[in-house]
């Protein structure tokens, strides 16, 4: 008796045993970890339509690793570079609270990582979920150096829509057949526009329609009925794309990492930089369909005028019995590449899923024009001069070309006090006002070169309207705010109207982005809190338009305290 009562308390304290472990290990998981990476920069043989040339890659990989972490997670990720180039890394969409000194911009936050040199990068993934990515901020590097970066909410949290069980990253991207740097440095010594690029990319492959490509192609096996996630990035270097799924409707939930309120589309527009959550349901007779996209042109300029496919293949698909192979997939129908209405409609239709808290009254009111420019030469016959009418092409906002400082990055020297690196008086508003999308007059077209900051008291509620102006072209740029989301209140076509257009502004649920474009020859309306001390790229992100001047960098002050404070720069920050 004694003996059967000793094992009872035995099998009792076992299984309290076992319970406190679960109850313990179900705690520890639920707490937010740190994921350690190695990013080595080097160059790798990479054949894409019928040739070969060295390729910068993260890893050996194009594109680069998927980074999947939750929110509240931290990232310690060592960039090691092997390649030939100065290299920064920037995780797009990121807020970076009060460390500037991950977001990487070249010479913005940081000096870039040198040939043989290293950094690690360390950032805290605070209050954000859905799909981002990270990429090279650095010259033209990112056209093959970028990955996704998907963040899961915490254990325990909900989706904001109900989660697939499959999620695919549909990374869109752009490939040239000569070195990417090759062309930039062509177009820099020229002045003028570089050359388009020769294909699109889904998952860093063209897809049937190029040559040399067909057997590659990216294939998605999919069962009848099934609902799959697709995580969209458009990593393309200059420019905005349709995409769309043959027969299948796509349900809009997220775009850069904001849920939405879903709306169904055959189509999206998306444009480099930002990201585009979609649900899609295996609901056709089971076959083989075209995933495409092609370009979104709204200038009238060159554009790589070609279309990228994978396919999605349901595994019950029938093969065609004569050759024993699949059948031709189904294409979907893409909008026009010119075709503003169908971009614009679909943006128009992204709205936040409930009221969101939008800054009401406004303490920084900006008005940026944004454009291109054409600086004039002396000599219009130099092969240095190669833009219309012998110029050399330029972009700004409010006239003012953003250059890069070559002594420092704009954030060690402010937080060093090194002085003659920077000013702060970029303008708020057009120093010229005219008709910005009208006939403008040849006298406004030429820039002015400098490295402005436009200072922000910690906590100011700041309202920007984008203008694009006509200036050469109109065009639809995408402009990206680092270490901020922010609201997009309204837009039009025409010149912004200060007395009756903010009355039409949405100011209950509106999308929340961190990328957005101006409606070509029209105006785009943001608002956010500078609520992140340090200085932040605000910039175009088609990058022959960044590479042209199409930036400013804001610099936000510290507020009351350490938590509204800058942290200390990490001891391996590269110095210029």
């Amino acid at each position: 008796m004694e003996t059967h009562n000793l094992t009872v308390k035995q099998l009792y304290c076992c299984l309290l045993l076992s319970i406190f472990v679960i109850i313990s290990f179900q705690a520890s998981s639920s707490e937010p970890e740190t994921h350690y990476h190695e990013f080595v920069i080097q160059a790798k043989p990479v054949r894409r339509l019928c040739r070969t040339h060295n390729t910068i890659t993260v890893n050996g990989l194009f594109p680069g690793p998927t980074l999947e972490v939750r929110d509240g997670d931290t990232l310690v990720i060592k960039a090691i570079n092997n390649a030939r180039y100065n290299v920064t890394l920037h995780w797009h969409g990121v807020r970076q609270l009060r460390n500037p000194w991950a977001d990487g911009p070249d010479r913005v936050t940081q000096c870039p990582i040198q040939p043989g040199r290293s950094y690690t990068y360390r950032f805290t993934i605070e209050n954000q979920e859905g799909t981002l990515w990270w990429h090279a901020h650095s010259r033209w590097l990112r056209a093959t150096v970028y990955g996704a970066l998907i963040i899961h909410p915490k254990l325990g949290s909900p989706y904001s829509f109900p989660m697939p069980i499959r999620e695919i990253p549909i990374l869109l991207g752009e490939w040239w057949v000569r070195n990417p740097m090759d062309v930039l440095r062509l177009a820099d010594f020229t002045g003028a526009a570089p050359n388009v690029s020769d294909a699109y990319t889904i998952n860093g492959q063209p897809g049937d329609l190029y040559r040399c490509s067909k057997q590659e192609t990216v294939r998605f096996p999919v069962d009848p009925g099934e609902t799959i996630l697709l995580r969209v990035i458009n990593s393309a270097m200059n420019q905005e794309l349709f995409f769309a799924v043959a027969n299948h409707i796509l349900t809009v939930v997220a775009v850069d990492a904001a849920c939405t309120m879903p709306f169904a589309t055959s189509f999206i527009m998306i444009a480099p930089g930002q990201t585009t959550n979609v649900l899609l349901t295996a609901d056709q007779t089971p076959g083989h369909y075209y995933m495409a996209a092609h370009a979104y042109n709204s200038a009238n300029a060159p554009f790589d005028n070609t279309t990228t496919t994978a396919i999605l293949e349901y595994k019950s698909a029938p093969c065609n019995s004569n050759k024993g192979k699949s059948s031709t997939p189904i294409f979907p129908q893409l909008p026009g590449f010119n075709d503003t209405n169908s971009a614009i409609a679909f943006t128009s239709s992204l709205r936040s899923p409930s009221k969101v808290n939008v800054p009401l009254q406004i303490d920084e009111n900006l008005f940026f024009t944004v454009g291109f420019g054409l600086i004039n030469c002396t000599n219009p016959n130099s092969p240095r001069c190669q833009g219309p009418n012998g110029t050399r092409f330029a972009a700004s906002i409010n006239n003012v070309s953003f250059v890069l400082p070559t002594r420092n990055s704009l954030m060690q020297a402010y937080y060093q006090g090194q002085p003659g690196v920077f000013t702060t008086d970029f303008p708020p508003v057009p120093p010229v006002k005219f008709d910005y999308t009208g006939n403008v007059s040849r006298g406004l077209w030429q820039p002015v070169k400098a490295t402005k900051l436009y200072k922000l008291k910690f906590g100011a509620k700041v309202q920007i309207v984008f203008q694009d102006t006509s200036t050469v072209t109109v065009e639809d740029h995408p402009m990206h705010l680092h270490g901020h989301n922010f609201a997009v209140v309204g837009s039009g076509f025409g010149n912004f109207n200060p007395q009756t257009d903010p009355a039409k502004f949405n100011l209950i649920n509106p999308p929340y982005r961190n990328t957005i474009g101006n409606p070509p020859g029209g105006w785009v309306a943001i608002r956010f809190v500078a609520d992140n001390p340090g200085i932040w790229l605000l910039h175009c992100h088609l990058d022959s338009h960044l590479n042209w001047g199409l930036a400013m960098a804001f610099l936000v002050e510290n507020g009351v305290g350490n938590l509204q404070s800058v942290q200390p720069p990490p001891l391996d920050l590269p110095q210029c």
